[in-house]
């Protein structure tokens, strides 16, 4: 399996509108000294938030890792928490969790359920632009958080804002 050989780090960090150098971030950020700055060098996103959410993103070196979590035909499960606004019938339930269209394309079936009264939990298999924001839209609810929890079996769990870790030995994609 892949990741069994490799020891990604992933990083809860401030969603950014261009690429970059993750070193040079957290440095900046005073969030780690320059010494361990530089054993994150090379390491790039695979994926990521949009600029008005927050959550896990991983880091990786290894670009076969990166495929596997976001590219086209992966099936790693990605969770998410999704405070709305509005009303939601069953029927509209249902066609957030297996029956809409982004782009002309037909998504894949998603699991979406109700977590509380304001707050839905998505799991998805694929990351379009702005999907989860799209799909509230055609359904009528407006989002007002949205926040990555779990990525395959890597939960975000307490790791506060701005932190990382590298990943357990249990902890594989």
């Amino acid at each position: 399996m892949l990741g069994s050989f490799l020891t990604p780090a992933y990083s809860l960090l401030f969603p950014m509108a261009e690429p970059i150098r993750l070193s040079k971030l957290m440095s900046e950020r005073g969030l780690c000294s320059r010494r361990k700055a530089d054993v994150l060098r090379g390491l790039a996103p695979a994926g990521r938030l949009d600029i008005d959410s927050q959550g896990l993103l991983v880091f990786t070196q290894d670009g076969r890792i990166a495929k596997h979590l976001i590219g086209a035909d992966s099936e790693i499960e990605k969770e998410y928490l999704v405070r709305v606004a509005g009303s939601l019938d069953e029927r509209n339930l249902a066609r957030l969790n297996h029956g809409l269209t982004l782009d002309g394309a037909k998504l894949k079936p998603a699991k979406v359920s109700w977590q509380n009264q304001d707050q839905l939990r998505f799991i998805l298999k694929e990351g379009k632009k702005r999907q989860i924001r799209r799909m509230c839209e055609m359904v009528g609810l407006k989002v007002l958080g949205l926040k990555r929890v779990r990525i395959g079996k890597v939960m975000l769990g307490d790791l506060p804002e701005g932190q990382w870790r590298y990943l357990r030995e249990d902890e594989r994609f």
